[in-house]
């Protein structure tokens, strides 16, 4: 049985001390984290995610805990391990190995469906979840259950997990290791042909980057007052220079279209492009893929423009040339047409 532990508190704004209960939770594995903290970005998480056909089979778990379940790890284990090594499944919209105790890190995207769970978890909780099997997905499907086109069951179990940061709890250092590490791991996704885990990534930065603008911008107006001082402070933790910002910003958009015009998305994908053009306008790249977002979308005065300025940044590129002619043939397809419905208007 728990009971109540009344803690003393100090404020920010004062020295007065203010209780506040706080519940301690006793599980086997030892002392579990208090109050409403959840797993938050960067704490590892101890998990165990299986997938059940039916709903019905529920009754089993029991005996394959006996079975499966490895031994209880201790708080102080899962902090000196490391988030275990796999492979992003290309046939499972889990992405995580199934009926394995796996360490995950809250926060890299390895399957965003297991870690919008664990994010409202607390430690020793198990959650269910039902998937919907996804028939036109990019690339991206769900085993089947014998028993047909029902809903299937997964739970998703949290044995602990160490302490993590809120994006507002972090410094502008570390916000931007973590846009970086996203933005590598975004590459060797799109490079192994997981292109929705890539894209995930690009996301994941970009976010991420909308919390650093006003960190740089500071950085950017103290740097005209006073010099850089880079000697109390590590290069890896400094925040962005507001160039440097800029650029891996047109960067990730313009990734981040490359991944949606591939997964079928074009408007999207034009989004997407524009900003990289508005923050990089000589960046060949984000002017070629908003020109293929435009054509797919038949936009087709927009995407002209977009690869008449691809050939000012680089002439005769084969691709934009090929792109324009498949642009003049179309227009003159569709004048044709026109003027057939017209003349039998009229005739």
């Amino acid at each position: 049985m728990m009971e109540p532990i009344h803690l003393p508190e100090t404020l920010q704004s004062n020295a007065e001390a203010v209780d506040v209960t706080s519940w301690l939770s006793v599980c086997p594995s030892g002392l579990s984290y208090l109050s409403s903290y959840g797993p938050r970005l960067g704490s590892l998480c101890r998990v165990r995610v299986r997938l059940k056909a039916k709903t019905d089979e529920a009754e089993t778990e029991k005996t394959d805990d006996k079975v499966s379940a490895q031994p209880d790890q201790t708080f102080n284990d899962v902090t000196e391990s490391v988030p275990t090594p796999f492979q992003r499944c290309q046939d499972s919209v889990l992405q995580v190995p199934l009926g394995d105790w796996t360490t995950l890190r809250l926060g890299e995207g390895h399957c965003d469906i297991t870690e919008a769970c664990l994010e409202g978890m607390k430690a020793e909780e198990k959650c269910e979840i039902l998937l919907t099997p996804v028939e036109n997905g990019p690339g991206v499907t769900v085993p089947q259950s014998s028993g047909g086109n029902l809903p299937l069951c997964a739970t998703v179990e949290l044995q602990t997990f160490t302490p993590g940061k809120e994006s507002w709890e972090m410094s502008p250092g570390e916000k931007w290791q973590w846009v970086k590490s996203h933005k590598e791991r975004g590459g060797v996704r799109f490079r192994s042909g997981d292109v929705w885990g890539a894209a995930d990534s690009y996301s994941r930065a970009l976010k991420l980057l909308i919390t650093l603008c006003s960190h740089v911008k500071e950085q950017e107006k103290k740097a005209q007052e006073t010099q850089r001082d880079t000697n109390t402070t590590e290069e890896t933790q400094q925040p962005p220079s507001a160039d440097e910002f800029n650029m891996i910003k047109a960067e990730l958009h313009s990734n981040l279209s490359l991944c949606q015009l591939k997964l079928k998305q074009p408007e999207q994908a034009r989004a997407s492009a524009a900003k990289a053009t508005q923050l990089e306008p000589g960046g060949a790249k984000a002017w070629y893929r908003l020109g293929q977002a435009c054509q797919m979308l038949n936009e087709l005065d927009e995407a002209k423009k977009a690869y008449k300025k691809l050939l000012e940044l680089q002439p005769d590129m084969p691709a934009a040339l090929k792109a324009l002619k498949e642009i003049t043939s179309r227009e003159k397809e569709t004048n044709a047409q026109l003027g057939l419905r017209l003349s039998k208007m009229f005739s």
